[in-house]
């Protein structure tokens, strides 16, 4: 099987996964709905108040839902025995861990984009700052996939590690997070969000460049 068959197989089988446990799907999904639909309930109602909160409000979010994503990443993998043939196959490692990147935001980060500007009516957010939310979140939580493949690969093999999965993976998405928050706020004002736009592009072609290597040698390490 050539390089791209094999990609291509691999996305598609954790894509198959992924939808017979329709659970795994929809509870980092209600997750960031119910979180980002209570804070205007338990704070002020007024449009401005909920205006200045919104955009870190929703980052968090959607942060928080990717990361309770990120337990099952290699979960499957690992319980039926398919990691141990990845890792020794022909295909480059980095590669196949890049698709697998790839799956999990197709399942838990593409959804949250589509979620996201139906949540932000709630917060009173101009047409702009939730073009330019939607705009940050696909250029963001590709990158926060990528970065939280490298946590979920070393703590493959630990039992219950939500909680130390949290711990390696928030530090490495914080740029993510405040970038995204603060160029969806400079929409709402109405200033220009170019910078923040192009250090979010400038995080994802880096990850995309390094975090497959890294993720690679984390999984092996788990794995011995």
């Amino acid at each position: 099987m050539n390089l791209g068959r094999a990609m291509l197989a691999v996305l598609r089988r954790d894509l198959q996964l992924a939808y017979r446990r329709w659970g795994d799907v929809a509870s980092p999904l209600m997750f960031f709905a119910i979180v980002t639909a209570l804070f205007p309930l338990a704070l002020s109602p007024r449009a401005e108040d909920l205006q200045a909160i919104g955009p870190g409000v929703l980052w968090i979010g959607a942060l928080l839902a990717m990361l309770l994503s990120l337990n099952a990443l290699f979960r499957q993998d690992l319980e039926d025995g398919s990691m141990e043939l990845l890792v020794i196959g022909p295909q480059p490692l980095p590669l196949i861990m890049l698709c697998k990147s790839v799956g999990h935001w197709l399942v838990a980060g593409l959804p949250l984009i589509a979620l996201a500007p139906v949540l932000a009516v709630t917060y009173h957010l101009p047409v702009d700052a939730v073009l330019a939310l939607c705009a940050t979140l696909l250029l963001g939580t590709p990158t926060l996939s990528l970065l939280g493949s490298v946590g979920a690969a070393l703590t493959a093999g630990v039992r219950q590690s939500g909680g130390l999965l949290a711990l390696l993976v928030l530090p490495l998405c914080l740029p993510v997070l405040m970038f995204g928050a603060r160029a969806t706020a400079l929409a709402g004002d109405g200033e220009d969000i170019t910078g923040p736009l192009f250090l979010l592009a400038a995080f994802l072609v880096l990850a995309v460049s390094l975090v497959p290597v890294t993720a690679a040698a984390a999984i092996r390490v788990s794995l011995d």
